[in-house]
């Protein structure tokens, strides 16, 4: 088991439970705070949610009937899971980073380094913000 905690990256039934909220050991950090809030992190999170709720509505694809009535039974359920996916992404990485222990303001870094010249530009045409 000494080889568990030397891991990097998580074993597959360490990734489901992570996908489902576990916390993974701390040998993982750099992998979680990689996906978390590296590129493509909004992205992976979506499709977390989506995949779970695909996988409820496929039965009802085995129903024989028409496209028209499969699409009313599955569509009303699958747009706002995606939906709310991506609402509350940002809220639950900032979870994700805190129940490892890491830094919630981390899912931003991304976007900061972004627009790290935007704010460089208006610091040098209008001085400092001033601090609150």
């Amino acid at each position: 088991m000494s080889g568990d905690t030397a891991r990097t990256t998580p074993n597959p039934w360490q990734f489901i439970r992570y996908c489902a909220g576990a916390r993974l050991p701390d040998s993982m950090r750099d992998w979680v705070r990689d996906d978390l809030t590296g590129k493509g992190a909004a992205r992976r999170m979506m499709v977390r949610v989506a995949v779970p709720a695909v996988l409820v509505l496929a039965p009802f694809w085995l129903i024989p009937t028409t496209l028209v009535v499969h699409l009313s039974m599955t569509l009303p359920i699958l747009i706002p899971f995606v939906y709310f996916s991506h609402a509350l992404n940002k809220v639950w990485r900032r979870h994700m980073l805190s129940v490892h222990g890491l830094d919630p303001d981390l899912v931003d870094e991304l976007a900061r380094k972004r627009d790290a010249h935007i704010h460089q530009a208006y610091i040098e045409r209008y001085g400092p913000r001033p601090e609150d």
